[in-house]
């Protein structure tokens, strides 16, 4: 998982932040000041804990920021049974592996504007 900060001032840069397991990923949101980070990259097949429920966990805390933060899907698994998955497990979009460039950024771009 990646979890990314936006600053919107120029010069305009991302601060990421990588995990090894769902678990870390959401320990690392659970222990961030709310407001913190602005999106998360989740990727679904991670050990410990895997992507979608690590996803539902960190919609279930008890903070605003982590009902709202945009959680983007990252995997190889593609079809549309895949992505609606994502969706029910709380994520808000998905992104396919191989990543094209041009989608991550069209993803990226609808949740900083």
């Amino acid at each position: 998982m990646f979890v990314f900060s936006w600053h919107d001032k120029p010069p305009h840069y991302f601060i990421g932040l990588s995990t090894e397991n769902g678990k870390e990923a959401v320990d690392i949101v659970s222990r961030s000041v709310p407001g913190r980070f602005d999106f998360i990259f989740m990727d679904i097949m991670m050990p410990v804990l895997d992507g979608l429920e690590a996803a539902r966990q960190i919609r279930t805390l008890n903070r605003k920021d982590t009902k709202e933060i945009p959680i983007i899907s990252m995997t190889a698994n593609a079809f549309a049974e895949d992505v609606q998955v994502a969706l029910n497990a709380g994520m808000d979009d998905h992104v396919a592996k191989l990543i094209d460039m041009g989608i991550l950024i069209s993803v990226i771009t609808k949740y900083i504007e």
